[in-house]
């Protein structure tokens, strides 16, 4: 019987996934953002201080195969 994979639960496990399944096929993954504001905890703390980064542009991730 095959085994099933999971699916991902969270945006980073997505990330991750679909960073896996690319890699070494000449991919390319392009983001835009524009005005984008995301509150980035200080410290890795459930009580830490957050600070504001805010996006704007292209964020791009390129992959392909080591040589």
């Amino acid at each position: 019987m095959a085994e099933e994979k999971s699916q991902p639960t969270t945006w980073s496990d997505l990330a991750i996934s679909l960073y896996d399944k690319l890699t070494g096929r000449h991919a390319e993954i392009s983001y835009e953002f524009n005005d984008l504001e995301i509150f980035v905890p200080v410290v890795a703390s459930g009580e830490s201080e957050h600070v504001k980064w805010k996006l704007n542009g292209t964020v791009k991730i390129r992959t392909r195969e080591a040589t």
